[in-house]
Protein backbone atom coordinates (compact mmCIF):
# COMPACT_ATOMS: atom_id res chain seq x y z
CA UNK A 1 0.00 0.00 0.00
CA UNK A 2 1.47 3.37 -1.03
CA UNK A 3 1.57 6.34 1.38
CA UNK A 4 -1.21 8.00 -0.65
CA UNK A 5 -3.34 4.86 -0.34
CA UNK A 6 -2.71 4.90 3.41
CA UNK A 7 -3.76 8.55 3.57
CA UNK A 8 -6.89 7.86 1.52
CA UNK A 9 -7.79 5.17 4.05
CA UNK A 10 -6.95 7.43 7.01
CA UNK A 11 -9.20 10.25 5.76
CA UNK A 12 -11.99 7.75 5.01
CA UNK A 13 -11.80 6.19 8.50
CA UNK A 14 -11.81 9.62 10.18
CA UNK A 15 -14.70 11.11 8.18
CA UNK A 16 -12.40 13.48 6.31
CA UNK A 17 -10.69 15.07 9.35
CA UNK A 18 -7.08 14.07 10.08
CA UNK A 19 -4.28 15.34 12.30
CA UNK A 20 -0.73 15.50 10.96
CA UNK A 21 0.35 13.36 13.94
CA UNK A 22 -1.95 10.53 12.76
CA UNK A 23 -0.11 10.42 9.43
CA UNK A 24 3.25 10.49 11.20
CA UNK A 25 2.15 7.52 13.36
CA UNK A 26 1.68 5.55 10.12
CA UNK A 27 5.29 6.36 9.18
CA UNK A 28 4.30 8.87 6.51
CA UNK A 29 6.76 11.80 6.38
CA UNK A 30 5.39 15.33 6.79
CA UNK A 31 6.43 16.41 3.30
CA UNK A 32 4.50 13.47 1.79
CA UNK A 33 1.44 14.33 3.87
CA UNK A 34 1.58 18.01 2.84
CA UNK A 35 2.03 17.07 -0.85
CA UNK A 36 -1.01 14.75 -0.57
CA UNK A 37 -3.04 17.52 1.07
CA UNK A 38 -2.11 20.00 -1.66
CA UNK A 39 -2.82 17.56 -4.49
CA UNK A 40 -6.24 16.64 -3.01
CA UNK A 41 -7.21 20.24 -2.09
CA UNK A 42 -7.36 19.38 1.61
CA UNK A 43 -7.69 22.44 3.82
CA UNK A 44 -5.67 23.07 6.96
CA UNK A 45 -8.46 23.86 9.43
CA UNK A 46 -6.12 24.70 12.32
CA UNK A 47 -2.61 23.88 13.46
CA UNK A 48 -2.05 20.21 12.63
CA UNK A 49 -5.70 19.54 11.67
CA UNK A 50 -6.69 18.96 8.05
CA UNK A 51 -10.16 18.56 6.54
CA UNK A 52 -11.17 17.12 3.17
CA UNK A 53 -13.38 19.21 0.89
CA UNK A 54 -16.30 16.80 1.10
CA UNK A 55 -16.16 16.34 4.89
CA UNK A 56 -18.78 17.75 7.25
CA UNK A 57 -17.18 20.51 9.28
CA UNK A 58 -17.65 19.27 12.85
CA UNK A 59 -16.51 22.34 14.79
CA UNK A 60 -16.71 20.62 18.18
CA UNK A 61 -14.54 17.73 17.05
CA UNK A 62 -12.07 20.06 15.36
CA UNK A 63 -11.80 22.07 18.58
CA UNK A 64 -11.11 18.81 20.44
CA UNK A 65 -8.38 17.85 17.93
CA UNK A 66 -6.86 21.31 18.20
CA UNK A 67 -6.87 21.27 22.00
CA UNK A 68 -7.25 17.69 23.35
CA UNK A 69 -6.97 18.75 27.01
CA UNK A 70 -10.08 20.97 26.72
CA UNK A 71 -13.25 19.42 28.16
CA UNK A 72 -16.62 20.63 26.89
CA UNK A 73 -18.44 22.21 29.82
CA UNK A 74 -21.22 24.58 30.85
CA UNK A 75 -23.73 25.31 28.05
CA UNK A 76 -21.82 23.15 25.53
CA UNK A 77 -21.98 20.18 27.92
CA UNK A 78 -25.69 20.80 28.56
CA UNK A 79 -26.28 20.59 24.81
CA UNK A 80 -24.15 17.46 24.30
CA UNK A 81 -25.78 15.71 27.27
CA UNK A 82 -29.35 16.51 26.20
CA UNK A 83 -30.04 18.97 29.04
CA UNK A 84 -30.48 21.89 26.64
CA UNK A 85 -32.46 22.11 23.42
CA UNK A 86 -30.27 24.47 21.46
CA UNK A 87 -26.58 24.58 20.69
CA UNK A 88 -24.87 27.50 22.45
CA UNK A 89 -23.76 30.40 20.28
CA UNK A 90 -20.16 29.92 21.49
CA UNK A 91 -18.42 26.75 22.63
CA UNK A 92 -17.57 26.43 26.33
CA UNK A 93 -14.57 24.43 27.50
CA UNK A 94 -12.71 24.01 30.77
CA UNK A 95 -8.92 23.87 30.99
CA UNK A 96 -6.41 23.48 33.79
CA UNK A 97 -5.27 26.73 35.40
CA UNK A 98 -2.08 27.93 33.73
CA UNK A 99 -3.16 27.24 30.16
CA UNK A 100 -3.03 30.34 27.95
CA UNK A 101 -6.51 30.53 26.39
CA UNK A 102 -5.85 33.56 24.15
CA UNK A 103 -5.86 31.51 20.91
CA UNK A 104 -9.18 29.90 21.78
CA UNK A 105 -10.82 33.08 23.08
CA UNK A 106 -9.75 34.89 19.89
CA UNK A 107 -11.80 32.27 18.01
CA UNK A 108 -14.86 32.95 20.17
CA UNK A 109 -14.49 30.00 22.57
CA UNK A 110 -15.46 30.68 26.21
CA UNK A 111 -12.68 29.18 28.35
CA UNK A 112 -13.12 28.38 32.05
CA UNK A 113 -10.17 27.32 34.18
CA UNK A 114 -9.92 25.10 37.26
CA UNK A 115 -7.12 23.69 39.38
CA UNK A 116 -5.49 20.60 37.93
CA UNK A 117 -6.90 18.26 40.59
CA UNK A 118 -10.48 19.35 39.72
CA UNK A 119 -10.07 19.25 35.95
CA UNK A 120 -10.53 15.49 35.57
CA UNK A 121 -13.57 15.11 37.85
CA UNK A 122 -16.62 13.89 35.96
CA UNK A 123 -15.04 13.60 32.50
CA UNK A 124 -16.83 11.25 30.12
CA UNK A 125 -17.33 11.01 26.37
CA UNK A 126 -20.21 12.41 24.33
CA UNK A 127 -20.99 12.21 20.64
CA UNK A 128 -21.28 15.39 18.57
CA UNK A 129 -24.20 15.85 16.14
CA UNK A 130 -21.77 14.71 13.40
CA UNK A 131 -20.92 11.44 15.18
CA UNK A 132 -17.48 12.20 16.63
CA UNK A 133 -16.53 11.46 20.25
CA UNK A 134 -15.37 14.37 22.41
CA UNK A 135 -14.63 14.77 26.14
CA UNK A 136 -17.41 16.35 28.18
CA UNK A 137 -18.25 16.69 31.86
CA UNK A 138 -21.04 14.44 33.10
CA UNK A 139 -24.48 15.83 33.96
CA UNK A 140 -23.75 16.22 37.66
CA UNK A 141 -20.45 18.05 37.16
CA UNK A 142 -22.04 20.26 34.50
CA UNK A 143 -24.88 21.31 36.80
CA UNK A 144 -22.35 22.15 39.51
CA UNK A 145 -20.30 24.18 37.01
CA UNK A 146 -23.42 26.09 35.95
CA UNK A 147 -24.23 26.86 39.60
CA UNK A 148 -20.63 27.97 40.22
CA UNK A 149 -20.70 30.25 37.17
CA UNK A 150 -24.28 31.48 37.71
CA UNK A 151 -23.34 35.17 37.47
CA UNK A 152 -22.24 34.73 33.86
CA UNK A 153 -25.06 32.41 32.80
CA UNK A 154 -28.75 33.10 32.27
CA UNK A 155 -30.83 31.90 35.23
CA UNK A 156 -33.24 30.32 32.73
CA UNK A 157 -30.42 28.08 31.47
CA UNK A 158 -29.78 26.81 34.99
CA UNK A 159 -33.48 26.30 35.75
CA UNK A 160 -34.11 24.45 32.47
CA UNK A 161 -31.09 22.19 33.04
CA UNK A 162 -32.21 21.32 36.58
CA UNK A 163 -35.78 20.64 35.45
CA UNK A 164 -34.49 18.38 32.69
CA UNK A 165 -32.12 16.60 35.08
CA UNK A 166 -34.79 15.76 37.67
CA UNK A 167 -36.88 14.20 34.88
CA UNK A 168 -34.03 11.93 33.78
CA UNK A 169 -34.40 8.24 34.63
CA UNK A 170 -30.71 7.98 35.45
CA UNK A 171 -30.60 11.08 37.69
CA UNK A 172 -28.13 10.27 40.48
CA UNK A 173 -28.77 12.67 43.35
CA UNK A 174 -26.05 11.09 45.49
CA UNK A 175 -23.44 11.74 42.82
CA UNK A 176 -24.88 15.22 42.19
CA UNK A 177 -24.61 16.23 45.85
CA UNK A 178 -21.15 14.65 46.24
CA UNK A 179 -19.97 16.71 43.26
CA UNK A 180 -21.68 19.82 44.68
CA UNK A 181 -19.79 19.34 47.96
CA UNK A 182 -16.50 18.91 46.07
CA UNK A 183 -17.11 22.26 44.35
CA UNK A 184 -18.60 23.98 47.43
CA UNK A 185 -22.02 24.67 45.90
CA UNK A 186 -24.06 22.07 47.82
CA UNK A 187 -26.01 24.58 49.93
CA UNK A 188 -26.89 26.70 46.90
CA UNK A 189 -27.78 23.67 44.78
CA UNK A 190 -30.13 22.39 47.50
CA UNK A 191 -31.96 25.75 47.39
CA UNK A 192 -32.39 25.52 43.62
CA UNK A 193 -33.58 21.90 43.83
CA UNK A 194 -36.13 22.75 46.57
CA UNK A 195 -37.71 25.33 44.27
CA UNK A 196 -37.87 22.90 41.35
CA UNK A 197 -38.96 19.81 43.28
Amino acid sequence: MTPYDQLDELFRKNNGIVKTSQALELGIPKHTFYAYAKQNHIEQASHGVFIAQDAWRDSMYMLHLRCPQAVFSHESALYLLGLADREPSAFNVTMKTGYNPSGLTADGVKVYTVKGDLHGIGVETAVTPFGHSVPVYNKERTICDIVRSRRGIEIQTLQDALKQYVQEKDADYGRLMACAEEFHVDRLLRQYLLVIL
